[in-house]
């Protein structure tokens, strides 16, 4: 599954040792989707090599792909959003018309913008569509 939004908290970075000895890492972060009712998503990324090559900041705009796992616990099921690749928005894609700037195409502050063309007009049907 993969989600799009805005990094609005970086939580705490947890750790231990496993039952068998090993070192383990985690590091859960939320992200507020951009839908017209906006959703929280806390997810996790496990493994202190991720976590360093994610490096993920608070106010970063990410599209996060990951898996939902639930377990059970002393009757209890908990569930995770288990992150596997974390992408950033290419520069040239944030703010495209940027890229199209020239002096020929700067309107002046105060100066009378032109009315934007709709195709042919109809004397009988004079909207756009």
């Amino acid at each position: 599954m993969e989600i799009t939004g805005k990094i609005i908290a970086v939580l705490p970075e947890q750790g231990g040792v496993s039952k068998n000895g090993n070192e383990w890492k985690k590091q859960e972060y939320v992200l507020e989707t951009h839908d017209q009712y906006p959703k929280k998503v806390c997810f996790q990324l496990f493994g202190a090599d991720r976590i360093a090559q994610a490096a993920i900041q608070p106010g970063e705009e990410l599209t996060v792909s990951f898996d939902i796992e639930s377990r059970e616990y002393m009757g209890k099921w908990y569930t995770n959003i288990n992150a596997w690749k974390v992408e950033r928005p290419a520069a040239a894609t944030a703010n495209p018309a940027s890229a199209d700037i020239t002096p020929d195409n700067i309107v002046p502050s105060g100066a009378p913008m032109a009315a934007p063309d709709f195709g042919p007009s109809n004397p009988v049907d004079d909207l756009p569509f």
